[in-house]
């Protein structure tokens, strides 16, 4: 759809003034909630770090410091690389991707039932039954998890009573606990994209590929997730960027050697006080997701627009 024609359609469809009103109130809310945070942050990271002003920095002094302090460390470090800030972001982007990955391999079988197997009861009961937990607040969600994967918990008692183990395993120290906790925090986010493109499949495609002898691996490789690649990468990208920001989960979560690129930069925020730092940090953390997010688009050849339908 061209952009001349969504407008007429949009006027069309609401009036002049509604029209007029919802486009101005979106483009005051990406200006004032997205773009105006993002350019100050992006300014705040090419700023030098002066703790004896009151905002942390040299308004009159730009400099790309704090992006080579990333990757080299301070001036004369001998390792030549700041490898404890380099590692914990490749890991922090990788655990990621790999919970990104468990939640599609668990959350696509649930949205394919949910779209064309379920009846409408049968799918509003799990429905509810998925959405009731997430009433409960993110970081008490988080302690349960803690509870339930600590050495006096669910998982270890069980575990013992039924001979399985002789000594509790530390789930929390092994970040068992913390990845299980990121990928059970936004399944919901995975599950309903798919759900939505898979519901809009036509039930006869299945049925005819059923009937000329296709197993459900070939239904499902051939018929299915091509027609639902924009849920998929839509529920992907959604999950991916906000396991690689979390904070909470891995604050409570996280064992004693564990550590997340978003604790980083809330320290160097909050207790180092060092803002163009943190600033910096976290533009680096955003490009790079943003950028890896673009390319699995360009390689599964999704468009963006597909992708905001879902």
């Amino acid at each position: 759809m061209t952009g001349k024609s969504w407008l007429k359609t949009l006027f069309d469809r609401n009036g002049a003034f509604l029209s007029a009103y919802i486009l101005g109130a979106v483009a005051v809310w990406i200006f004032v909630m997205i773009v105006l945070p993002q350019l100050a942050m992006i300014d705040f990271s090419f700023r030098r770090f002066s703790p004896n002003t009151t905002q942390g920095f040299d308004p009159g002094f730009h400099t790309i410091e704090n992006y080579r302090y990333f990757i080299f460390g301070y001036p004369g470090n001998p390792d030549g690389w700041n490898m404890l800030h380099l590692a914990v972001f490749a890991r922090t982007v990788l655990a990621a991707m790999a919970i990104t990955v468990f939640d599609l391999v668990l959350c696509y079988p649930i949205a394919f039932y949910l779209a064309q197997t379920a009846s409408q009861r049968t799918a509003a009961i799990i429905a509810i039954a998925l959405i009731v937990p997430y009433w409960v607040n993110e970081i008490l969600r988080a302690f349960a998890f803690r509870i339930i994967f600590g050495q006096t918990g669910l998982i270890n008692t069980t575990l013992q009573a039924l001979g399985i183990l002789d000594q509790p395993i530390d789930f929390v120290r092994e970040n068992y606990a913390l990845y299980a906790g990121l990928g059970y925090a936004y399944i919901l986010l995975m599950i309903f994209p798919i759900y939505n493109a898979i519901e809009s499949l036509d039930r006869n495609q299945i049925e005819a590929a059923r009937d000329l002898g296709a197993s459900w691996v070939k239904i499902h490789r051939r018929v299915v997730i091509p027609f639902a690649k924009p849920g998929i990468t839509s529920g992907c990208t959604m999950v991916f960027m906000l396991t690689a920001g979390a904070l909470a989960a891995p604050q409570v979560l996280g064992g004693p050697s564990s550590l997340w690129f978003t604790q980083i930069i809330y320290r160097t925020f909050f207790e180092s006080v060092n803002w163009p730092r943190g600033a910096a940090y976290a533009v680096i953390l955003l490009a790079v997701c943003i950028g890896l997010v673009l390319l699995v688009m360009r390689m599964f050849k999704v468009r963006l627009g597909e992708i905001g339908r879902q």
